[in-house]
């Protein structure tokens, strides 16, 4: 029997997981991303769990396919980081340091393009070759699979929807550098700063007033209240939501379109409310794509990175 492993990088923790070539997840475990000293310990730290495991488990070298990789920023089809802020590192060759550290064939990815290869394989989009993931987190990540191949663009960048811009006309600077991006208004940060900007602007009330620390899911509980102030700022969301997907479709053409990250367990509200506005600005040949839920949670990026193991290397 062959194996080999997905990793999951993130600015905290990095999920390491260990599958079977029919893509099994056998066993996954978590450590610490160190990013001091920029971020020049987390490939050797990697190396050194993936090897540990090996001898614990006691299995061969020979019997090792590969390891897989999602990191946190643009990954070329080289497997050079170019720049990743989250981690402190500059450019990072992660086929060769890694391959070099475990002697295994290395694979990497921007992380949300592994995630969604990872839903489209054993996930919400099983069974379709061409799908769109909008991950609605702290920030929006993208996916776009097309044929069953992860769409990487020349400098690793392929599917960074949510820095499409949907307001010329905003003031306020997304992460990015630009003003007026998707992730301004639909990630979970940029919910918390729609609530707060109509907070601002109007006098009507709201519980949301109350809350000195307001949060992303505050805003669809008072929703689900009936909170008119809640269900005034939601509405926007599905606007933005619902166009920034229309405008995705006209590119991409999708079978599928997953949504995931923190935000997506609103679930069904979610789902309806950016349908409404989806089916208004979709081109018509586009209106009928499904929206759905992403359905691995935190481990689509780890099956996703062993998918492109199982892609580059098996035989």
């Amino acid at each position: 029997m062959k194996y080999g492993f997905g990793v999951d990088i993130g600015g905290t923790t990095v999920k390491l997981a260990f599958f079977d070539q029919a893509g099994t997840l056998l066993h996954k475990w978590e450590i610490k991303t160190n990013t001091e000293n920029g971020g020049c310990s987390i490939l050797p730290d990697i190396a050194a769990s993936v090897n540990t495991f090996l001898k614990e488990k006691n299995i061969r070298q020979e019997q090792i396919i590969g390891i897989g990789v999602g990191v946190p920023g643009p990954v070329d089809d080289l497997g050079v980081v170019n720049q990743c802020v989250n981690l402190g590192w500059r450019k990072v060759d992660i086929h060769k340091e890694l391959s070099k550290l475990t002697g295994f064939p290395v694979k990497a990815g921007n992380d949300a393009n592994v995630a969604a290869l990872g839903e489209c394989w054993q996930g919400g989009a099983k069974g379709y070759e061409n799908m769109v993931m909008a991950t609605l987190g702290t920030g929006i990540g993208g996916g776009i699979v097309v044929k069953g191949k992860i769409i990487n663009g020349t400098h690793g960048a392929g599917g960074e929807i949510g820095h499409i811009t949907l307001e010329p006309g905003e003031t306020e600077v997304c992460g990015c550098g630009k003003c007026g991006c998707a992730e301004q208004y639909c990630s979970a940060t940029g919910i918390v700063r729609l609530a707060r900007r109509y907070l601002t602007e109007y006098t009507d009330p709201s519980v949301l007033r109350n809350l000195k620390d307001m949060e992303c899911k505050d805003v669809f509980a008072a929703a689900e209240k009936k909170d008119a102030v809640a269900c005034a700022i939601l509405e926007q969301v599905y606007k933005y939501l619902g166009l920034l997907l229309a405008n995705v479709c006209c590119v991409t053409d999708p079978e599928v379109i997953l949504l995931g990250g923190g935000v997506s367990k609103a679930g069904e509200p979610l789902i309806m409310g950016t349908m409404k506005y989806f089916e208004r600005y979709a081109f018509h040949a586009c209106r009928s794509t499904k929206i759905r839920l992403a359905e691995l949670g935190n481990d689509a990026g780890a099956y996703g990175a062993f998918k492109l193991v199982l892609d580059a290397f098996a035989e």
